[in-house]
């Protein structure tokens, strides 16, 4: 497997076979961006669920006010219905502000853990300023469609833009088609959220951080901090890959996936 590997690894503990796999979105996508992940994952075996976040793909926004804690409860219901008690947790971007937020909520419910191109820090005033600014935008019909052409880039590397501009293309569709209120509402959420790194010193599981060297969203060095606070983190660097590794990277982000779940032993 390609890329730069740190961390406990081989010391950690195996993951419980069987423990279903939930998959969790980035911000502004749906349950789609997932697609070559959770078709790989089930041929192997496993049980995959992939949610839809409120207000995304198929699922209603409702009207409770934004919070992270709130997604983290509708997996929580979800999951009961299914007759899931434990699941391995899975969040790329937007979706691994979620799982933290699952672990704060329900800690007992993960068995194992991926987060992906997300950081375990709070916003600074700044950043949250600026999803606040965003979050008005997007609901402005004279002025979102120059928000997303100017900003979708920046979710993907330089080598997807300049090798796969197909991969672009299908992004900003899948950005202009997300419901603004949504995106508002999540944008909302995302600048109110928590420090997690206590919480991530007490998820003592098998657990995988996953960066891009390309990513313009989350630096190498945040990523590291999440790892590190992670008593079983281990740091992947995905070469090439920008802030949507699943899509930018989809067979090397499968393998990471199937060695965390699978400890199918070549990284």
């Amino acid at each position: 497997m390609s890329g730069a590997v740190t961390g406990a690894g081989a010391g950690a503990r195996a993951v419980t076979p069987g423990l279903p796999v939930v998959l969790l979105h980035a911000l502004p996508l749906s349950s789609a961006m997932w697609q070559a992940q959770a078709t790989a994952l089930r041929e192997r075996g496993h049980t995959v669920i992939v949610p839809d976040q409120r207000g995304f793909g198929a699922e209603p926004l409702g009207d409770q006010p934004p919070s992270l804690d709130t997604v983290a409860d509708d997996l929580a219901a979800r999951l009961d219905a299914l007759g899931h008690p434990q699941v391995a947790l899975v969040g790329c971007s937007m979706g691994g502000y979620a799982a933290m937020a699952f672990l704060r909520r329900h800690r007992h419910r993960v068995g194992a853990l991926a987060l992906l191109a997300t950081r375990a820090t709070a916003d600074t005033p700044e950043q949250a300023a600026g999803r606040r600014a965003f979050a008005a935008l997007v609901v402005d019909d004279d002025r979102r469609d120059e928000l997303i052409t100017r900003t979708t880039p920046l979710l993907l590397g330089a080598t997807t833009k300049a090798e796969r501009p197909g991969t672009l293309a299908e992004v900003l569709a899948w950005s202009r088609a997300a419901d603004p209120r949504a995106v508002a509402w999540a944008q909302e959420a995302v600048a109110t959220r928590p420090d997690s790194v206590e919480v991530l010193r007490a998820t003592d599981v098998p657990a995988l951080v996953a960066i891009g060297t390309e990513d313009e969203l989350v630096t190498v060095d945040e990523a590291a901090l999440t790892a590190g606070s992670l008593p079983q983190g281990r740091l992947v660097t995905v070469p090439g890959a920008g802030h949507l590794q699943p899509l930018e990277a989809p067979e090397l982000t499968t393998r990471l996936l199937t060695t965390l779940l699978d400890g199918d032993g070549t990284r």
